[in-house]
Parts: structure tokens; C-alpha cells; sequence
């Protein structure tokens, strides 16, 4: 079992290593990483994780009971 994790855990480090050593000199010579459908998948998720932000939001804060002084 803990070979299967170490295992893992190596091959969760290649992966960033290697995606940082293509990320990051695209994105010092200006060029996007993302293609046109990425970018647009990236707005899509935004606006729902946005919209289901704001509705949690508004349940939180219409279940709560509001604190009134007493007179």
C-alpha cells in the first residue's frame, strides 16, 4: 500500500514538473495555454460557480434569523 502511494505521489510531481516546463515559458513568450474552447469552458465554469455562489449566499443569509434589539 505504501508503494502504490509513494508511486502516486512521483507521479503527481512529474506531472507539475512537466506542465511547469511548458506552462511557463509559453507564458513568457506571450503565447496563451489555453486554446479558444479551453478559454471558453474556463468563462463557463466562472459563471456557474459564480451563480451558485450568489444563490448559496442568499439561502445562507434568508436562513439565518436577523438579530433585533429589544426596546
Amino acid at each position: 500500500m505504501t508503494a502504490m502511494i509513494v508511486g502516486l505521489l512521483i507521479c503527481l510531481a512529474l506531472s507539475v514538473l512537466v506542465m511547469g516546463l511548458v506552462a511557463v515559458p509559453a507564458r513568457r513568450e506571450g503565447r496563451e495555454i489555453l486554446t479558444a474552447r479551453g478559454e471558453r469552458v474556463v468563462v463557463k465554469v466562472r459563471e456557474s460557480a459564480d451563480g451558485a455562489a450568489s444563490r448559496t449566499s442568499g439561502l445562507i443569509s434568508s436562513a439565518t434569523p436577523s438579530k433585533r434589539k429589544a426596546s
